[in-house]
């Protein structure tokens, strides 16, 4: 029987407005690289066509805790949106150069990243993420979505520091070392991680832990 993973399709947001489209495209492999490395993933991200690329992961934790880091790491004006689909995936011609896939994770991930552009460019212009699986996991889905809502207004909302502060404690940095990075005091990592809304993305992506979200 296939094995049940989480497909990912990521694309760039504005891309065809950025001056660097290489550069940004450098930017997204260096941070998926940096927030998964100690974390197995059953294929890491490789590109695809246009400004798409594609991964595959062995649990939906590691997936949102990657992705969460990923949009944290990323560079000012440089942003993507996420399309997690769990199901099966298959090799469909093992002879062509690069592994072609097919499978209801890629079909779910595609839907995922087209709701995603729907929503953003609706009524939820801070979303960037989305999640969808018809592997009858209804209660999971609905709290995976109103996860990513949440999780995608609140660090499309942070300053660059913030950023940086999120994604140190969510790697698991002290806020004094946090502080040391940074060149100021303890007191004021504190202070913006309770208000950029990291210290609340950190005790949600715990909670996710403990629940061992598979």
């Amino acid at each position: 029987m296939p094995e049940s993973v989480v497909a990912l399709i990521v694309d760039i947001v504005k891309s065809r407005e950025l001056k660097d489209r290489l550069g940004a495209q450098r930017s997204i492999r260096e941070a998926f690289e940096w927030a998964s490395h100690d974390r197995p993933m059953r294929r890491s991200l490789w590109p695809t066509v246009g400004d798409e690329f594609q991964a595959i992961f062995f649990t939906l934790g590691d997936a949102l805790l990657t992705t969460s880091l990923v949009r944290l790491a990323l560079p000012e004006g440089v942003d993507c949106r996420f399309g997690l689909g769990r199901g099966e995936t298959v090799d469909v011609d093992e002879s062509a150069p690069g592994t072609i896939q097919d499978g209801s994770a890629w079909w779910n991930a595609r839907e995922a990243i087209e709701e995603t552009h729907r929503r953003e460019h609706g009524t939820e212009p801070y979303l960037r993420s989305w999640f969808v699986s018809n592997e009858g996991e209804s209660g999971t889905v609905a709290l995976v979505k109103g996860f990513l809502l949440l999780r995608d207004a609140s660090i499309s909302s942070m300053r660059p520091r913030d950023r940086r502060l999120t994604a140190g404690a969510l790697l698991g940095y002290s806020q004094t070392e946090l502080a040391r990075q940074e060149g100021v005091t303890q007191s004021a990592v504190s202070q913006s991680l309770r208000r950029s809304g990291g210290a609340a993305l950190l005790a949600a992506h715990q909670e996710l832990r403990k629940g061992q979200l598979q």
